[in-house]
């Protein structure tokens, strides 16, 4: 990028890199001279040793991700035509994978749109159901053509394609994860001050995110104050020259790879638009915070009309072939799990029943989907009259909200605090997923006294059936605070799905051995 002189007129006027916020006079310059400046995109001079890195290579294209899903339906079919004795089985191959490639193609799966990869959680069900066309498509054209092939065969044959997609898939993202996963996005905060403020806390309070700020850049007068984070320049309340050259000062001051616009009154439309021309002119990156927090990327899908850019964003899965799915596998999960765990459920009653008197299930009312209550069991962890001792011990409640937790509770049996710190006790509960009162997914199921203490917002943790783990468990367990808990809830409610629910089962495993948050 050739070096580009400011005028000093821009770096000394009413706001700079470090002037002070104050609305230039419209009148006092010709608009036409000011539009020409503002077009040229005006930039700092910068050291090309400061750069943060060459640009990475593209991820692969549609054109490979249609080759490889044409070799992965009409290979193994080949070979299992082949196998058959079936007549011409390479024609016969390449014609369905041909028409596999043209189906997913037309339905819109190498377009890049996020979410809408085989890897994805919204591809994995999107791969099942071109599948399923495909098989309609193919008993078609078998139809239509005469062709000798057998029914069964063929269908055996084009199976393994929808799998070999989803595996290919996965090998062309991994490399892109595993560089997304190591690299981290230095950041430079563009907005007004509580818009900014909010970005940068919430960034800086986790730390599973590639983005890390910087510098913050404020519009408008108001004061921003964020320990550890550098204000190199401010921008006036209203549309200004040098935005564009403050904003880029600050990039390279910083060493920023991306400038992250919280919007506002006094940043949006035009001023944003063209303080976009400029950041991308100079070579660098630009994203929008959207005020759609708690929304997963896969359910936003954005369409331009009239010039104008509308997000749509899919409704929370409530019912469907995913649902079915869900339930489903929730069965068939919490039947083999009884099965195969049978010899240690019977040595843990057994440790129960003998380390102490009572029974050994705890039986207790919970609340379910829509707040209807039902009997949940877990393994006793505690003395046989636990629940009336806990009135005694209500003022030593080390959690916020209706939920009540002790560190060191001293109800909890000696084998109790084992089966706590392992998760063991709720292996139990596996017979309520199995009734159906719960999944092997989902929030944990509350207490009648809790669930009347709840708010709206907080009562649509009760949309979805309660579940064995979930987020909550995979992020913390009971180190997370009421309002953490009930955040990280309300995101699943609102973005479940059955890859996502697999994704956290096999995260549940890791938290359960790790043994943090559990007492």
């Amino acid at each position: 990028m050739g070096h580009v002189e400011i005028p000093d007129t821009d770096l000394s006027g009413p706001v700079g890199l470090r002037g002070a916020p104050r609305p230039r006079a419209a009148a006092s310059r010709n608009r036409t001279a000011s539009l020409e400046q503002l077009w040229r995109a005006p930039t700092a001079q910068r050291d090309r040793a400061a750069r943060t890195g060459p640009r990475r290579k593209p991820a692969p294209g549609p054109a490979l991700a249609a080759l490889t899903d044409l070799l992965g339906l009409a290979g193994p079919a080949w070979l299992l035509l082949r196998a058959g004795d079936q007549p011409r089985p390479m024609a016969a191959a390449a014609a369905a994978g041909l028409v596999w490639v043209g189906l997913r193609g037309a339905r819109g799966r190498y377009a890049g749109r996020p979410g809408t990869e085989p890897g994805s959680a919204a591809g994995l069900v999107g791969t099942a159901g071109d599948w399923f066309v495909l098989i309609g498509l193919l008993a078609l054209l078998h139809t239509a053509a005469g062709s000798p092939v057998d029914p069964a065969t063929a269908l055996a044959a084009v199976a393994p394609g929808p799998l070999a997609a989803a595996v290919m898939a996965g090998l062309r993202r991994w490399p892109l994860s595993a560089r997304r996963g190591r690299r981290v996005r230095r950041v430079l905060l563009v907005g007004e001050a509580s818009g900014v403020g909010r970005a940068a806390e919430l960034l800086n309070s986790r730390t599973d995110h590639g983005y890390r700020p910087v510098a913050a850049i404020p519009v408008g007068p108001a004061r921003l104050e964020l320990d550890g984070l550098p204000v190199p320049g401010h921008l006036a309340s209203c549309p200004a020259e040098d935005d564009v050259t403050t904003v880029l000062g600050g990039v390279y001051a910083h060493a920023a790879d991306l400038v992250l616009v919280a919007p506002g009154p006094q940043l949006t439309g035009d001023r944003l638009r063209r303080l976009g021309w400029g950041l991308h002119d100079g070579g660098v990156a630009l994203s929008v915070l959207s005020e759609l927090s708690g929304v997963a990327a896969e359910r936003v899908r954005p369409v331009t009309a009239a010039g104008l850019t509308f997000l749509h964003i899919a409704p929370p899965l409530r019912g469907g072939p995913q649902t079915v799915l869900k339930n489903a596998l929730d069965r068939t999960g919490a039947l083999f799990g009884l099965v195969a765990l049978a010899p240690l459920l019977l040595a843990v009653a057994l440790s129960v029943r003998l380390s102490s008197r009572g029974p050994v299930l705890h039986r207790q009312v919970r609340q379910g989907r829509h707040n209807r209550p039902f009997t949940m069991w877990k393994f006793r962890t505690m003395v046989a009259d636990a629940e009336t001792l806990k009135a005694r011990l209500t003022a030593a409640n080390e959690v916020d909200g209706p939920l009540f937790k002790m560190r060191s509770d001293p109800r909890v049996t000696s084998v109790g605090r084992m089966l706590r710190r392992t998760s063991i006790d709720e292996l139990p509960q596996l017979v309520n997923v199995l009734l159906g009162h719960m999944s092997l997914v989902g929030p944990r199921p509350p207490l009648p006294e809790e669930a009347s203490r709840y708010d709206e917002r907080e009562y649509r943790r009760l949309a979805v059936k309660p579940g064995l783990t979930g987020l909550w468990q995979v992020s913390g367990r009971s180190d997370l605070t009421w309002q953490e808990t009930v955040s990280l809830d309300l995101w699943y409610v609102d973005n479940w799905s059955v890859a996502a629910d697999l994704g956290l089962l096999a995260r549940t495993v890791r938290a359960v051995a790790d043994g943090r948050g559990a007492y």
